[in-house]
């Protein structure tokens, strides 16, 4: 404790000031400083640079970081700054706390989060009663905490926003004997925002601070409150499913009185691609029938949407910062949040206009043996997802593949001959696949609690049961249709694709074999390795076909773009 004590009061020491520098009166009128607009201290030779004394620089600063704001703002912030010293000028702690009690709505508009917890940590050492030192010194401690493990948990691989899966959970005991937080029965949060509520509401200076700063905290969804509320809904929905044996969503009414001639489907898709790509994924798609398709482009791009628009049943969504500010979240880390998210808003806009939506890839084209709304309207109305299986592409050195590969399951093969179609790798890949092999989905739309996932939709948090994989559609991806183009994405598929390892299959995992043959091997044994995997060889595509693994579609995707949109990006 000692060295403890002596790091705090490192940075401690008071302000100096030079001649005429200080803080204002305790009697100063408050209210003109709310109507006074800051101006940038560097085109004002008075605050610029040279300082004359540690007051100045600290003035400077926060003046260069509140500009645009009030007076009142810059007050708020060199009172604080006055006070988190040893000593301070007498009238300092009443002029802050007759701040709060005058203008609280105006700081409360003015500040920002960060500002807002300087705040309420200064009364907890210098408010003027009991009920203000305890609410800020409660609610400083509070928010400290979660800045460390907060911080710590960036570690984990986690955003803030992201919750922890329901499996995995360590046995272990909290410190000093804490009994863990009950997921589904735990108050502890509850009381925690309940008692700091009502304790903050006895004093009316520090209330309006003290419960704006609880709003924050309850409704941003990055906190660990939101976390575990999220994890406690899965929970208590997953128990549930559990007790029945499903998860069954309720379809439309409208479903059963569907007809190939009635319905409607479309796709969504987040894409960062060439917009040649793009317009062949489209155009092909609009070609098979597409009512919609919802194009969201992860990175915006205005040529493409002009290009895109064209045809008046595309839409195209620029996923810029102006359209994440109007979603009310940030923009996600990992691109499979935010094509979820995606996926799900448009699921939930399109009830009305749509009976069916997919969500694929811009390398995922969809092959049917009858047209796609025939497909779906054949769908009972006692199921909500259609499967889509997935047909990996076999890679070819030029021009578009025709060949693509089934797993054994979908072929009806033992798991064992896959040994003998890929003689070296087979037990290594599940299914002999490089990319997934779960496929996609059609999920009906106007379903209330839905979630439409990459391959999956969840219905009050837990995976749909009532699904159905209708005959003859599949899903050509194009994951690897060349050398090239799997050596250029290879890196980043192992760290954040759909090369990471799972823990839910007991095969060596694509990133791990992968990364021990260019370890051992280099480049030699990454291509020995694609050779015999991916690449469309007479003897691979003869032992598919001996097992109903191989699958033949020769598209016109340069032709689909001009019949759609008259001619080429």
């Amino acid at each position: 404790m000692p060295a403890l004590l002596a790091q705090y009061e490192t940075r401690r020491d008071a302000f100096s000031y030079a001649p005429g520098e200080g803080l204002p009166p305790a009697g100063i009128d408050l209210a003109p400083l709310a109507e006074q607009v800051i101006a940038d201290p560097e085109k004002d030779p008075r605050e610029a640079a040279p300082f004359r004394s540690s007051y100045h620089r600290k003035r400077f600063a926060l003046r260069q970081e509140l500009t645009g704001l009030s007076e009142l703002a810059y007050l708020n912030g060199i009172l604080i700054a006055h006070l988190r010293k040893r000593t301070w000028p007498e009238q300092a702690p009443a002029l802050f706390v007759r701040l709060w009690a005058d203008h609280a709505a105006h700081l409360i508009e003015q500040l920002d989060a960060r500002w807002l917890v300087s705040a309420i940590t200064t009364f907890g050492d210098h408010g003027t009663t009991a009920t203000q030192r305890s609410t800020g010194l409660a609610l400083s401690t509070l928010f400290g905490a979660m800045k460390l493990y907060e911080s710590e948990r960036l570690y984990s691989g986690h955003t803030p926003d992201q919750p922890f899966t329901l499996e995995g959970k360590a046995r272990a005991k909290l410190p000093l004997e804490m009994d863990s937080y009950a997921l589904t029965s735990g108050g502890l949060d509850v009381n925690l925002i309940a008692r700091l509520w009502q304790e903050a509401a006895g004093d009316a200076t520090v209330a309006p601070l003290a419960h704006r700063l609880l709003t924050l905290l309850i409704e941003d969804d990055r906190t660990v409150l939101r976390r575990l509320m999220t994890m406690r809904q899965r929970k208590t929905r997953r128990e549930a499913a559990q007790k029945t044996g499903s998860n069954i969503a309720p379809a439309p009414a409208r479903a059963a009185k569907l007809t190939p001639e009635t319905l409607r489907w479309g796709l969504v898709s987040t894409i960062k691609a060439p917009l040649l790509q793009i317009a062949r994924f489209a155009a092909h798609h609009i070609e098979m029938g597409a009512h919609a398709l919802h194009l969201h482009l992860d990175e915006p791009d205005a040529k493409a949407a002009a290009f895109l628009t064209r045809h008046p049943n595309i839409r195209v969504i620029q996923c810029d910062e102006a359209y994440w500010q109007a979603t009310g979240r940030r923009r996600m880390e990992e691109h499979q949040r935010r094509q979820a998210y995606n996926a799900t808003r448009t699921l939930r806009e399109s009830g009305e206009s749509l009976d069916w939506l997919g969500h694929i890839d811009v390398d995922e084209f969809l092959i049917s043996e009858r047209p796609i709304a025939e497909t779906l309207a054949a769908v009972g109305p006692a199921n909500v997802i259609a499967r889509i299986p997935p047909a990996e592409a076999l890679a070819v050195e030029t021009g578009t593949p025709i060949h693509f590969k089934l797993t054994h399951k979908q072929a009806g093969v033992k798991k064992a001959e896959l040994q003998e179609v890929y003689p070296t790798f087979g037990m290594h890949l599940y299914g002999g696949f490089l990319s997934h092999t779960s496929g996609k989905v059609f999920a009906r739309t106007g379903i209330p609690d839905t979630r439409l996932g990459i391959h999956t939709m969840k219905f009050g948090g837990a995976d749909t049961t009532n699904r159905i994989k209708p005959p003859g559609l599949f899903l050509a991806h194009f994951h690897a249709p060349s050398w090239d183009h799997f050596r250029r994405h290879l890196d980043f598929r192992k760290t954040k694709g759909s090369y990471r390892p799972r823990s839910d299959r007991p095969e060596l995992g694509q990133a791990e074999l992968l990364s021990f043959l260019a370890e051992e091997e280099g480049e030699l044994g990454l291509h020995t390795f694609f050779e015999e995997v991916c690449a469309d060889t007479p003897a691979l595509r003869e032992r598919l076909a001996a097992r109903g693994m191989l699958l033949t579609h020769d598209f016109d995707l340069d032709g689909a773009v001009t019949r759609v949109f008259g001619a080429g990006p």
